[in-house]
């Protein structure tokens, strides 16, 4: 080794020796990886906290991900009919201009890379837009918004949104930790714009359960289960009942007192949900039932205690009921059998169902039951029933088996005048 390199001293000698006398004067002492003590394993909190990192991360990818498919293709939309026939393929290098010389110049590249290696999988996605970031659509956006303007009414609406959007992404490309609240930040602003860009009627809804990355990839195993919650206060503060009632087109509920409709969700919320077109069946167990007087005697409570509690439930919706200009879109009916489970069924009859179930357990009031999140119309519904028609799908998740049962408890109930 030359005069002038670091020297790094020799090994301890072999067993029993220290070494000490052959490192030279001056050299660096360098600890021995089984000496610095270093915990590679993750103990049950660490990985409970990576899992919410992915969880989050993985939700506002899916966000993000849908923002800038639609972005893509609005600008394309709208900028290519103007540059294409002048520059033809490189309508997007010319559209950027002088201005964004740099970053168009990189997305050729990069595509450039892809193709060389491979990674262009779609051929759709073999042209310069489709390697553009969120910051550069929106760049184009902006230097070009006279052409977007007939199109699209705010530009500073359009801007705030994306400003919110573009804190979510720097730390979901980054792998750095998203907190609960920019992520409920991401995904409202996602909402906004995804209306604003004029994306149709199958814009998904932040207000109601957002679609998980997790659920997306995993969701097979578990039918159309998308959350399990040890009791309902855990699942109020996901699921609020306004989230999930809010802008409802149907709702069928079935069990005992139904309370997390009627103690949560205020009547006047309910009269303008049915005067908005939103139908409603309402189950309750008829209060005057033997079955009533078995539940008071297994949560232990005084005779008759839960029969009023049912009966002041069912004088409310009637009361609801009353002040609508359509009462048979509110129908309410008692039935007498042994109460199984109680389940709130949102657009049971769509793509965008969501349903809340929760059984009954002998000692536990419904506060304090387990509860099943479902999501209807989505897992399960690749399977076609012999002789149905061609597009007909059957619901092969738990939410059919529930929304079955439902049908089955209203047929052989009574209404309640």
């Amino acid at each position: 080794m030359s005069s002038g390199g670091l020297e790094l001293p020799p090994g301890d000698g072999g067993p029993g020796g220290d070494g000490s006398t052959d490192a030279p004067p001056g050299a660096v002492s360098l600890v021995r990886p089984m000496e610095i003590g270093a915990e590679l394993d993750w103990g049950a909190d660490a990985w409970a906290e990576v899992r919410t990192r992915a969880r989050r991360a993985g939700r506002a990818y899916i966000w993000l991900n849908l923002v800038e498919q639609r972005l893509r293709a609005v600008v394309g939309a709208v900028l290519r009919p103007i540059y294409e026939p002048v520059h033809g393929d490189d309508w997007v290098i010319a559209a950027a201009g002088p201005a964004g010389q740099e970053w168009v110049q990189r997305a050729v590249a990069v595509r450039e890379v892809s193709r060389r290696k491979g990674y262009l999988l779609d051929p759709a996605d073999d042209n310069v837009l489709s390697f553009l970031t969120l910051p550069q659509l929106r760049e184009l956006l902006v230097q070009h918004w006279p052409c977007f303007e007939p199109y699209l009414d705010d530009r500073r609406e359009v801007e705030l949104a994306l400003d919110e959007l573009e804190v979510a992404r720097n730390v979901v490309s980054r792998n750095r930790a998203l907190s609960e609240t920019v992520l409920a930040q991401a995904e409202r602003a996602s909402a906004r714009l995804l209306e604003i860009l004029g994306s149709g009627t199958g814009t998904p809804s932040a207000d109601r359960l957002p679609i998980d990355a997790v659920e997306d990839l995993v969701g097979d195993r578990y039918a159309d289960v998308v959350g399990v919650h040890s009791d309902r206060v855990r699942l109020q503060r996901q699921l609020p009942a306004e989230d999930l009632f809010e802008g409802a087109r149907r709702l069928d509920a079935v069990g005992i007192g139904l309370n997390l409709l009627v103690q949560n969700y205020s009547g006047r919320r309910l009269v303008r949900l049915a005067e908005s077109g939103c139908r409603a069946r309402l189950l309750f167990l008829n209060p005057a039932s033997s079955a009533v007087r078995r539940r008071e005697r297994e949560l232990g409570l005084k005779k008759g205690e839960l029969s009023r509690s049912v009966e002041m439930n069912i004088l409310h919706m009637r009361r609801v009921r009353a002040r609508l200009r359509d009462p048979g879109a509110f129908e309410i009916h008692v039935f007498d059998e042994t109460p199984r489970f109680t389940a709130y069924l949102v657009n049971g009859d769509g793509t965008d169902g969501l349903a809340v179930i929760q059984s009954y357990l002998r000692k536990a009031r419904g506060m304090e039951a387990p509860v099943l999140v479902l999501r209807g119309g989505g897992r399960g519904r690749d399977v076609v029933r012999a002789g149905q028609d061609a597009g007909a799908v059957v619901d092969g998740g738990l939410f059919g088996t529930y929304r079955e049962e439902f049908e089955s408890v209203w047929a052989d109930s009574r209404p309640v005048s």
